[in-house]
Order: structure tokens, then sequence, then C-alpha cells
């Protein structure tokens, strides 16, 4: 897997936390330096952790599946993009969160709900037979630098980004997972 692609990823599944880091930053008091730690250190530590649990999980179901890995890693991909551009059209009223969301058991359900998808990718690595450290160790990254840039915009812009940046994330995924699929069956 080449840099490139890798960053991609590392961008696509970063909007989530992009998008819940630019409501939380235009929510008022939110926008300080330890919330924004917060946020961010949980964001990235969580993106980081999901694609190597993925990825061990994978690994264990990589000779029943040899023959089909391309397909099952364009399936979830093209799913959780999907799924993040259909939500990203979908008119729901804005949670209602509590008064500071980078704490307690918010912080970690927050963590959880913006790093769900990278499980699947770190899944589809595995299929893939992609070493899995570097890849994660650049999506925590970018997850934690997105998550500190959406709480900077988010107290000057508000939340009006969300949609916008869940729906991009959700095309580049797909995106990902169409090229996956070229590679392997025409040898691109």
């Amino acid at each position: 897997m080449n840099w490139l692609t890798i960053v991609g990823i590392a961008l696509g599944l970063a909007m989530d936390a992009f998008a819940v880091a630019v409501i939380v930053g235009s929510m008022p008091g939110c926008f300080a330096p330890r919330p924004l730690f917060r946020l961010s250190f949980h964001f990235g530590l969580f993106q980081f952790m999901m694609p190597v649990v993925g990825w061990y999980l994978g690994s264990r179901l990589d000779q029943y599946l040899q023959s089909i890995d391309h397909w099952v890693a364009f399936g979830l991909l093209v799913w959780i993009g999907g799924r993040m551009v259909f939500q990203s059209f979908r008119d729901r009223p804005r949670e209602v969160l509590p008064a500071d969301p980078t704490r307690k058991w918010s912080l970690v359900g927050l963590s959880v709900a913006t790093s769900i998808d990278a499980l699947a990718v770190g899944f589809s690595m595995a299929f893939l037979g992609v070493a899995v450290w570097t890849p994660s160790i650049i999506i925590g990254v970018v997850a934690a630098a997105m998550t500190a840039i959406g709480m900077v915009l988010g107290c000057k812009l508000g939340p009006r980004l969300g949609k916008h940046t869940e729906r991009i994330g959700g095309l580049i995924l797909i995106a990902i997972g169409i090229k996956i699929v070229l590679e392997h069956t025409m040898s691109i």
C-alpha cells in the first residue's frame, strides 16, 4: 500500500472525527486547551487502535478468504463510505450533548463512534496482506490533527460544515475501495 493511499484512507476516516470536532468546537466553553487536547488525543488513539484490532481479527480469517479478499475490502470500504454519504444527506436534529462532551463516558462514546469505521479498514488491510502498524500510526496522527483543526473551525465557523466533511470522507473511502478492486482484477 503506497503512502498516498494510506493518507487518503486516514483522511477519509478522520472526516467523522473532524465533523464531530466541528460541532464540539462550536459549543460554548468547549474550545479551550484541555478539551481540545482530550478530544484530539482520544480520537487519535482510538483511530490508531481500531485498525490494529481489525487487522488482528482479519488476519485470523485470511486463509479462508484469500480468493475474495479484494472484494471484501471493496465491500467494507464502499459500505462505510456509502453510509457516511447517506447519513450526510439525512436531516437529523443536532444531538443534545452534555455541557462538555470531552469528559468521561461521553468522550469514550464519541471516540468509539468516530473510529468504528477504522476497525473495518483494519480488517480490510489484513485481507490485503498489508502491515498494520505504519498505516495505523498515520491514521491516528491524522485523526488527532483533523480533530484539533475541526475544533478550531467549529469555534470560528459553527456546525454548518459537518455534513459536507462527512460526505467528502465517504466519497474518499468509496474511491479507495474501487481502486483496490481495479488493482486486483485488472492488475493496474
